[in-house]
């Protein structure tokens, strides 16, 4: 996993020739074939930070099950499970000034700020994390970017670019929040051209009312919510 506040190393081109030789080596059991997770935001800040979420513990849990259910059997250590199936991680990312915090004119308190706790990823799925496979939004002060879609990892490859290089044709999506980042992701991805299955078990969201209607909404437009 890329560390919070550590720089992207200088040389990337060993990043991208590792990313290519990951994708190659990944065989595709028949209930694996072309898929990939895609885990959005599971962040402190949104699980007990300063922008706590309802479900969102929960939300870990489930996903953590999830991924248990479609690697169970397989042999090796953990860290071995996504030679065989990929698993991206999307992160809020932000500079400690970004514009969308209400002390920058935005309407959120500071959170996911690069450096501290409200920025890592829940400890629980460390072990499924991989520095090329994490893709940092919102690095940029003066963009506000809910979605995961064009979010980079350390060798500035996209979400979209690392899912088009494992030939992935559907893609599932957990995370945190439904009504903001995870639905801003899954529109996009089914943009892309990528079949979007959102896990409804394993996402977290502001507030019941408005997570509802978004899964209504995301369900009007073609995802397959699970």
């Amino acid at each position: 996993m890329l560390k919070s506040g550590i720089s992207r190393p200088a040389d990337t081109n060993f990043l991208k020739r590792h990313c290519a030789a990951l994708a190659a080596a990944i065989p595709k059991p028949d209930q694996m074939r072309n898929s990939a997770l895609v885990v959005v935001d599971m962040l402190y800040d949104f699980i007990d930070g300063s922008l706590a979420c309802q479900n969102a513990e929960n939300a870990v849990r489930e996903t953590l099950k999830y991924i248990d259910s479609q690697t169970r059997g397989q042999s090796g250590e953990e860290h071995e499970i996504l030679d065989t199936y990929p698993i991206l991680f999307v992160r809020d990312h932000h500079p400690a000034d970004h514009s969308s915090f209400k002390e920058q004119g935005g309407i959120w308190p500071p959170h996911c700020i690069a450096g501290t706790r409200g920025g890592d990823i829940h400890k629980d799925l460390l072990p499924y994390v991989k520095e090329e496979l994490t893709f940092d939004k919102g690095c940029d002060k003066a963009v506000e970017q809910y979605s995961g879609y064009e979010g980079v990892n350390a060798a500035e490859q996209s979400l979209e670019e690392i899912l088009q290089l494992l030939d992935t044709t559907d893609v599932y999506v957990c995370g945190i929040a439904t009504e903001y980042c995870v639905r801003n992701t899954c529109e996009d991805l089914l943009k892309g051209g990528f079949r979007v299955h959102l896990l409804k078990d394993c996402i977290g969201y502001v507030e019941h009312e408005g997570h509802m209607k978004a899964l209504a909404e995301m369900a009007s437009k073609g995802i397959s919510i699970e």
